[in-house]
């Protein structure tokens, strides 16, 4: 549950209550949506995916006559890296056709529209973090199908916020924090990937960061800075010291009882279906300077996961 604190950020920056649609609300991001949302008093309409087929452009425009929302963010995404390599019909009829139906939805009924993007869309080569003008070059379908989905909202609808995000972890759904402490009930030692780097970035953190833009003071007005956007979180790990903080935390609060052997090794050692980013940090100046958010501090909000478990 969000804390005090994570209140106080929001509602320093709180105008008025909207009513927003929530694609993908059983998702890690779009269930901290539906917590935080609530929190600001705002009326919320979250839909899961069997709610909701964003695929299909005619649910979709029933669904946006029906609520009238004054927001659609999208949380919605197949995010199955390597499965999508076998499934590339689907990862872009999700990630792309839904991302192009919402954007012509959002277009006719004259709404905002907020969507969730990801690091995933670089080849992760370039040697210090992305900003929003680095050129796309995804090599996985996965990325290809979300950079799409980016491109799509873009030609289409003005009044669009694209937030893109790396390694995201959150008390719903799998990820990387939840997949350690796993291993760590099956195994005393553990082989980490130390070659790889990124900043691992909360659902919560990027909850509170799309909340905090559809509160400031110029969204949706005529001086809104619509477009792409990094949302940044410190500082930068590889998936070798993000593992050692893991659980390191997990130790102090009690959840593990037991030491846990790391061992770092190469990506070499670790063969993936797809080619992970050997870089995925993002630079969020662009965002601090348009709408005042900061960085996240994954370390502080790893603490508050690991807290709720």
């Amino acid at each position: 549950m969000p804390t005090p604190l994570t209140y106080l950020i929001i509602s320093r920056y709180f105008i008025h209550n909207m009513k927003i649609l929530i694609t993908g609300a059983a998702g890690q991001v779009g269930s901290e949506l539906l917590i935080q949302g609530k929190l600001c008093g705002h009326e919320l309409y979250g839909y899961g995916s069997k709610e909701l087929d964003i695929t299909d452009l005619a649910q979709v425009t029933v669904t946006a006559e029906k609520i009238q929302p004054d927001i659609i963010i999208n949380a919605a995404a197949y995010t199955a890296v390597d499965k999508a390599e076998t499934e590339q019909a689907l990862a872009y009829a999700v990630n792309a056709t839904g991302s192009e139906n919402l954007a012509r939805v959002c277009q006719s009924h004259d709404i905002p529209l907020l969507h969730i993007s990801t690091d995933y869309v670089y080849d992760g080569e370039k040697p210090t973090a992305y900003i929003e003008t680095d050129t796309p070059r995804a090599n996985s379908v996965y990325g290809a199908s979300k950079l799409a989905g980016d491109e799509q909202i873009i030609a289409i609808w003005k009044k669009h916020i694209i937030i893109r995000v790396s390694w995201v972890f959150g008390l719903q759904g799998n990820n990387f924090v939840k997949t350690m402490l796993r291993l760590a009930q099956q195994r005393d030692e553990l082989s980490i990937v130390d070659d790889q780097f990124g900043a691992p970035t909360s659902a919560q953190s990027i909850a509170r960061c799309l909340l905090n833009i559809i509160a400031s003071k110029q969204f949706n007005q005529p001086n809104c800075p619509w477009g792409l956007y990094n949302f940044q979180s410190d500082p930068g790990v590889s998936w070798f010291q993000f593992a050692q903080e893991i659980f390191q935390q997990a130790q102090e609060l009690g959840i593990l009882d037991k030491e846990i052997k790391l061992n770092p090794i190469p990506s070499s050692e670790f063969p993936t279906p797809v080619k992970r980013p050997a870089n995925s940090k993002l630079d969020g100046t662009k965002l601090q300077q348009n709408f005042a958010i900061t960085a996240a501090h994954w370390k502080a909000d790893l603490k508050e996961m690991l807290g709720h478990l």
